[in-house]
């Protein structure tokens, strides 16, 4: 079992030209999207977080359960749902405005327990940033970390949340060593302002390092550092194309029975360059279509693809 740790939100994605044209509601957010890739990639997979009562929680719930992940540990209130409103660039690349004040999934609590067979909790964006549910989600990792789970780390920067950013690098640093792999793009790297050899000498075993169609990068404990360039796709847009990289490493290495600090610097360069195509070619699949629609394991090629 993965288990995906954050917010679910709706995105208000334009449908056509200028900013409020045609504003069509997508079921969202990182974590979100990740539970739900990891669900059509056919891993057992279950969502923690918290969603409101009203009609758009309800729908993200439907999501989940649609995609086959498990929603019986997802905390409810009454509080509204959080909004982010997308702005496309002719690119393809999507900008966000929040609407996040007295919303549901901030009032997240720490679980007592995870569910049985958990193998790997993977965390990131909104939901480590905003107070109050933002230090218990930290305390959940390093609670994982500490009972020897696999944890991975997408921190999906959005800096409009972020009230102080000096202070936030600080505890991206703190979290480092509850950290088995860190995954994050190069817009976020140079924001955060270290270096993946900087950041596993802090406590990851690897670093998966996102740039859009020129491909990924790993950077191994063992000095290691493997690429794989971008597949070639015509882009509707890349709302969810990073967090299908989260899914697809966590599903590849679920696969190879490699969630574990020694598992991944036994991969060596066949393995991540394995590894890492399929995550370039499950994002390139949510890349050609609109909103956050990771692909079915069936598109990738099923279990072969690995």
């Amino acid at each position: 079992m993965i288990v995906v740790a954050g917010e679910a939100l709706i995105d208000l994605v334009p449908q056509g030209a200028g900013a409020l044209a045609d504003l069509k509601p997508v079921l969202g957010g990182g974590p979100y999207n990740t539970a739900v890739a990891l669900g059509r990639l056919g891993s057992p997979t279950a969502f923690c977080s918290r969603a409101s009562h009203d009609a758009f929680g309800e729908a993200l719930l439907d999501g989940l359960r649609r995609a086959g992940v498990d929603v019986s540990g997802v905390q409810r209130g009454p509080e509204p749902t959080t909004l982010a409103v997308a702005t496309i660039d002719a690119a393809g690349s999507a900008a966000y405005s929040f609407y996040v004040d007295g919303t549901a999934d901030r009032l997240f609590t720490a679980p007592a327990a995870l569910p049985a067979g958990t193998r790997a909790v993977s965390f990131g964006t909104c939901s480590l940033v905003l107070e109050p549910g933002a230090s218990a989600y930290e305390e959940l990792m390093r609670t994982a970390a500490g009972q020897g789970l696999f944890t991975a780390l997408d921190p999906n920067i959005r800096a409009g949340l972020i009230p102080d950013a000096d202070a936030y690098r600080a505890r991206f640093k703190s979290w480092l060593p509850s950290v088995t792999l860190l995954k994050l793009s190069a817009e976020d790297a140079a924001w955060l302002g270290g270096s993946p050899r900087e950041w596993l000498a802090e406590g990851p075993s690897a670093v998966v390092v996102t740039r859009g169609g020129d491909g990924l990068t790993v950077f191994t404990r063992d000095g290691g550092e493997h690429h794989v360039p971008g597949e070639k796709v015509d882009v509707v847009d890349t709302i969810g194309a990073g967090d299908t990289v989260n899914a697809a490493l966590l599903h590849g290495l679920a696969a190879r029975d490699a969630l574990s600090p020694e598992a991944l610097g036994a991969l060596g360069t066949e393995g991540w360059t394995r590894l890492l195509r399929f995550a370039a070619r499950a994002a390139a699949i949510t890349c050609s279509r609109a909103g956050a629609e990771p692909p079915y394991a069936a598109e990738l090629g099923g279990p072969a693809a690995l």
